[in-house]
C-alpha cells in the first residue's frame, strides 16, 4: 500500500485540493481524516515558536542552596509604599521608626534592576482599601478595628502638596515608593488583607505566567510578608526571602525581641528559604 506522502505532499496544499487528491488516490475516509490531522499538526508545529525555558540559576540560601528557573520565577514586592516607608505616611505619622524599611530600599532597587535585565517577572502588592472602606471588614472585625487605630481613611496633606487619605487606593499614601516605581511590564495588585493571596488575582496571575518560584521582598516581615509567604507555601509555590530587602519595625517599646528575625527563622524552618540580595544577583549574573 502506498503511503500518502508518496503522492500527496502535505505542505502548501489547500484543504480542498488535499481532499481531491486523496479521493483520487482511493484513500478511505479514516485514512483521509488522519492525514488531514497530521497536516494540521505539522503546520501548527511550524508556526508555533518554542516556549522560552529561561535558565536555571543556583544560589546559597538557608536551610540549603536553591535552584530556580528564571522563566518560572517572579520577584514579589510587598507593600513598599508611601504609607509604610515614606516621610508623611501612616507609620511615620504614628511615630514609628522607618529606618529599617528605608535601609531595605537600596538592595531592593538593585534586585529589581537585575531581575528585569534577566527577564524575571516583577509583581508589586499594595495594601489599600476602597474609599468607602467597604472592604475593610465588618464593624467588629479585627482587620477593621486594628487598621482604624492607625487612622485608615483619614485625610492628610501629602508631602507632594495634594490631599490624600491613609491606606486608600489610588492616593499618594498607597503609591509605591519613588525609588522602587513599577515599570510598564510590571504587575501591580491591590490587597485588603495582610496576605497577597486573600481575595486578589495574585494566584491566577502567577498560574497564567507558569510561575513556581517567588523571590520575596518588602515590608513588614512578620505581618504582610510572612502572611503572603504562608499562603504561597499552601499553594505549592517555593519562596525565597531576601533578608536585606525587608524590614519589621517594632511597634511599641514594651515588645521584646525582633519580629523580623523571628519570621526569618520560622520561614527557614517551615515555609521556604532565606537568602540575600547579593546571592540572588550573583546567580543572575547580568
Amino acid at each position: 500500500m502506498r503511503k500518502l506522502s508518496d503522492d500527496l505532499p502535505c505542505h502548501n496544499v489547500s484543504r480542498r485540493k488535499f481532499i481531491e487528491r486523496a479521493t483520487a488516490a482511493g484513500l478511505s475516509l479514516g485514512v483521509l481524516a488522519k492525514a488531514t490531522e497530521n497536516q494540521v499538526d505539522a503546520r501548527t508545529r511550524e508556526q508555533t515558536p518554542a516556549a522560552n525555558p529561561g535558565r536555571v540559576v543556583r544560589f546559597d540560601a538557608r536551610p540549603n542552596p536553591v535552584a530556580i528557573a528564571t522563566a518560572e520565577t517572579a520577584v514579589i514586592v510587598v507593600d513598599m509604599q508611601n504609607d509604610f516607608g515614606a516621610k508623611g505616611g501612616m507609620l511615620d505619622l504614628a511615630g514609628i521608626d522607618l529606618s529599617g524599611i528605608r535601609k531595605a530600599i537600596g538592595p531592593t532597587a538593585k534586585v529589581l534592576a537585575s531581575a528585569r535585565q534577566a527577564g524575571v517577572k516583577i509583581i508589586y502588592l499594595k495594601m489599600g482599601f476602597r474609599p468607602d472602606l467597604s472592604d475593610l471588614g465588618a464593624p467588629d472585625s479585627p482587620n477593621r478595628v486594628r487598621h482604624l487605630q492607625f487612622g485608615v481613611g483619614r485625610s492628610i496633606h501629602a508631602p507632594n502638596g495634594r490631599e490624600s487619605r491613609i491606606l486608600i487606593r489610588d492616593t499618594w499614601d498607597t503609591d509605591i515608593l519613588d525609588e522602587l516605581k513599577p515599570q510598564a511590564d510590571d504587575v501591580v495588585i491591590y490587597k485588603h488583607r495582610f496576605s497577597g493571596f486573600y481575595q486578589t488575582d495574585l494566584d491566577a496571575t502567577l498560574k497564567r505566567a507558569e510561575i513556581k518560584h517567588l523571590i520575596i521582598t518588602g515590608c513588614t516581615t512578620s505581618v504582610c510578608v510572612e502572611s503572603t509567604v504562608r499562603d504561597a507555601m499552601f499553594r505549592d509555590y517555593s519562596c525565597v526571602l531576601l533578608q536585606d530587602c525587608m524590614s519589621q519595625p517594632t511597634i511599641g517599646n514594651a515588645l521584646p525581641g525582633s519580629n523580623h528575625d523571628a519570621s526569618l527563622v520560622v520561614v527557614e524552618a517551615n515555609f521556604g528559604w532565606v537568602s540575600s540580595s547579593d546571592q540572588f544577583m550573583k546567580a543572575l549574573d547580568v
